[in-house]
């Protein structure tokens, strides 16, 4: 099923549509971000302007010239476009911000709502516990605490902890009681229901939804016997269900720009679909025939994978060659791209602003518009037709969804295109056979199982590609992020793509190329500036969690806590040249300090792990102790008073004094409070220890035993301080590792005053990056790494 013009075919891409799409989903996107008032506003006065350029293109206003009727339609395309969605994105936005919903979620009131799951429960790795779950969900009925009823169709975010929320499927019914508080914006999401108690069930969810998860239910059963890489990757590869993906693959995946593939999109239906085809063809089956059964599969792949928004997204973008198969007319693919474009906003003003739908559009039309002459260049070069496909499709890809990758990861991948180009041979056949496993699951276990293991085997290719490419030195480039490093990026690929359609500009752009990558190269191998010599200690900057570095040797140093996701732990410790962890230090078992474990062992030798006695919470410590089963690493207990050397690192176990209980968090106020020495400094480590765990260890302290010159400030610099704990540690150094825009106000601004009042320096990582504190002669000096652009707060 190919949508590409014959070879040397001059025919000018078909972009009638393209203005009106464009100008919809910009309008959409934008209007997401204002008031309904202000875009009805807008859509008006695009309505004046749109008719009157329509009146002079007919001649009422006077006869146009020949450029002005040539341009004059492209602009009226843009004005509907602008009209179409702005009057659709207000028409939701006034429905979001209905005044009942609205006054309910400023006064965060406790609730009863009656809803419907629209998209499958995901956990999400949080600071306030590890389980939590995101259950996308539309309100039906909503009651207040004093018997008021509220009947509307709004969007709904649930925050839930109870386990019983993670079997419900999409379009289960349930009713939940939780308190409702404001959305953070930029969607329909009209507020946010918090809530610790399970669902109750209403009835049954469609038979389709009930078939999905029969069929996913058995792809997960098929894939269990499998080694954990390849059988968590292969759902995710086929029904995007990466429940099973551990997380050293998934942050691989990421740096090395095959993430896309963890996700249903557009190219899975488009396998699926030409499989069918081939099946088809092979048959001797006539065009119609052949489109019907391909009608049929798209159909069937839906409710496999669960009719899902995202998963509509996909199958119309999966479709659009379908259609152009079907008219006979590969060019109408582009105009059908447009025309799904503008339906789907329309239709749902939210996908503006979804990255996958971005990525989804970005992808399909570079396929269709770069893709066909990218590889009709390469075959009159001589390269053979398989080949240069091979090469144009992932090229072009990228190429196409560069901008968005970089506006959200704030860096350009140097190997997604081979990494994606040595990618493709394996992604068909691991789809295929996954589709096949899942749909002989309910009816064949055992056939299932083994069709699974032979998909198990291109998944492997594709983690070994990963892995291998996570790991190239200088495998990414740090760039702006948000919506300027979009458009700079965006900016210099049309300026290239243009450019190099002249000989003599190709030949100067890879002459350029390969000397910029031959000079800066060495250069960031060997003369990275990082870490600074003399340092003691370093401060990662991996979010909203604690990561805290202390060296012992050459590639060797002692970790204190993981942050609250595996990459940038992992990210931190290859900056500073680790490859190997005598010791990894564990304060307690909440997420923002352990979520992140998995980025400590990767590629690294960890000899040994050291808990708290304490091992709540469960879910934590159940992640830490996998972990290092897996690494095989020592586990070890301690208390207050124990003495662990490593090397020139000396570490003091100075808390909890016992096991402290009924406080405000229990886990927090049980952390391991450590005073590490490293080359006659002495840095003070109390994990999250609040107020009470302060005053137990400030009162059976020894004389100057809590004296320090470096604070880790505690739990992120919450206001839960103990005054004469702090003025007996008296630092000159407080390093606060915080992440950029929490909603949990930290750091608190009268703690920083304070000990800025006492005489300390105080940094922070979501606003300063990694800060390594380094021992200058007789005093200490902090140097401060940066945040990449578009990552401040």
């Amino acid at each position: 099923m190919s949508a590409h013009p014959v070879v040397g075919d001059p025919t000018p891409p078909d972009l009638r549509l393209a203005g009106l799409a464009v100008a919809a989903w910009l309008t959409a996107l934008v209007g997401l971000h204002v008031d309904a008032h202000l875009l009805l506003l807008v859509a008006g006065t695009a309505t004046l302007l749109t008719a009157l350029t329509s009146l002079h293109l007919l001649g009422r206003l006077g006869r146009p010239r020949a450029v002005a009727r040539r341009y004059g339609w492209i602009v009226v395309a843009v004005g509907l476009g602008v009209v179409c969605g702005a009057a659709a994105t207000a028409a939701r936005l006034a429905v979001r911000d209905s005044p009942p919903i609205r006054a309910l979620a400023e006064a965060r009131t406790p609730v009863t709502a009656d809803l419907v799951v629209r998209d499958d429960p995901r956990q999400i790795r949080s600071a306030g516990g590890p389980g939590m779950l995101l259950v996308p969900a539309q309100l039906v009925k909503l009651t207040g605490p004093d018997g008021e009823r509220v009947q509307t169709s709004v969007r709904l975010l649930i925050l839930a902890t109870d386990p019983a929320w993670r079997g419900l499927l999409p379009g289960q019914r349930v009713t939940s009681e939780g308190r409702l508080g404001v959305p953070r914006g930029g969607d329909l999401t009209a507020a946010v229901l918090s809530t610790t108690g399970p669902p109750e069930r209403q009835g049954t969810p469609s038979w389709a939804q009930r078939a999905a998860g029969t069929l996913r239910a058995g792809l997960q059963r098929a894939c269990a016997p499998l080694p954990d890489d390849p059988g968590g990757l292969l759902p995710g590869l086929v029904v995007g269900d990466t429940s099973r993906l551990p997380p050293a693959v998934e942050e691989d995946f990421r740096a090395t720009g095959m993430t896309h593939l963890n996700a249903v999109s557009g190219s899975n239906v488009a396998i699926v679909l030409g499989a069918v085809l081939l099946l088809a063809r092979w048959a001797r089956a006539g065009p119609w025939l052949a489109v019907g059964l391909c009608g049929l599969a798209l159909a069937g792949f839906v409710i496999l994978v669960r009719p899902s928004p995202s998963v509509v997204r996909a199958a119309t973008m999966g479709a659009i060659g379908l259609a152009a198969l079907a008219a006979g007319r590969p060019r109408a693919a582009l105009p059908a791209l447009a025309a799904a474009i503008a339906v789907l906003v329309l239709v749902d003003p939210e996908l503006a602003g979804d990255a996958g739908f971005a990525l989804s559009v970005l992808a399909t039309g570079g396929l269709l518009l770069l893709a066909p002459r990218w590889r009709d260049a390469l075959r009159r070069r001589g390269v053979p037709g398989g080949l240069a496909e091979a090469l144009a499709v992932p090229a072009a890809a990228q190429v196409a969804c560069g901008p968005v990758v970089a506006a959200i990861s704030s860096t350009v991948s140097l190997v997604a295109v081979p990494a994606n180009l040595l990618a493709v041979p394996a992604i068909a056949p691991a789809t295929v056979l996954g589709v096949t496993a899942a749909v002989l699951s309910p009816v064949w276990p055992a056939g299932a199982e083994f069709v699974a293991w032979l998909a198990s085997w291109p998944a492997w290719w594709l983690v070994l590609i990963a892995h291998h490419g996570a790991r190239l030195p200088a495998g990414t480039l740090p760039w702006p992020g948000g919506a300027t490093g979009a458009l700079l990026l965006a900016g210099l690929t049309v300026a290239l793509l243009v450019a190099v359609r002249r000989p003599l500009v190709r030949r100067l752009v890879a002459v350029v190329a390969v000397a910029a990558l031959v000079g800066a190269l060495p250069v960031r191998l060997m003369a990275s500036g990082w870490p600074p010599p003399g340092w003691v200690v370093v401060a990662c900057a991996v979010g909203q969690g604690d990561a805290l570095v202390l060296p012992v040797a050459a590639g060797r140093a002692v970790v204190v806590d993981a942050g609250p996701e595996p990459g940038p732990v992992d990210a931190c410790l290859r900056r500073l040249g680790v490859r190997e962890v005598p010791l990894l230090v564990v304060s307690h078992f909440h997420a923002d300090h352990v979520g992140g474990v998995a980025g400590v062992f990767r590629g690294r030798r960890v000899a040994a792990v050291l808990t708290p006695a304490s091992t709540d919470p469960e879910g934590g410590r159940d992640a830490v102790r996998s972990a290092a089963a897996g690494g095989r690493a020592a586990l070890l207990s301690t208390t207050a008073g124990a003495r662990h050397p490593v090397g020139g690192v000396d570490l003091l176990v100075l808390g909890p004094p016992y096991s402290l209980t009924g406080t405000r968090s229990d886990p927090n106020n049980n952390s391991l409070m450590l005073r590490a020495t490293v080359a006659g400094v002495r840095i003070l480590l109390p994990g999250d220890a609040e107020t009470e765990e302060q005053h137990a260890v400030l009162t059976r302290a020894l004389p100057g035993q809590l004296r320090a010159d470096v604070l880790k400030v505690a739990h992120h610099g919450s206001a839960y301080q103990d005054g004469s704990f702090l003025d007996a540690v008296r630092p000159a150094v407080a390093l606060v590792p915080v992440g950029a825009g929490n909603t949990y106000g930290h750091p608190n601004p009268g703690l920083l005053a304070r000990l800025g009042r006492g005489g300390a320096r105080v940094l922070r990582t979501d606003t300063d990056g990694d800060l390594a504190v380094v021992r200058a002669g007789d005093g200490l000096a902090v140097v401060r790494r940066g945040v990449p652009p578009g990552r401040q707060p």
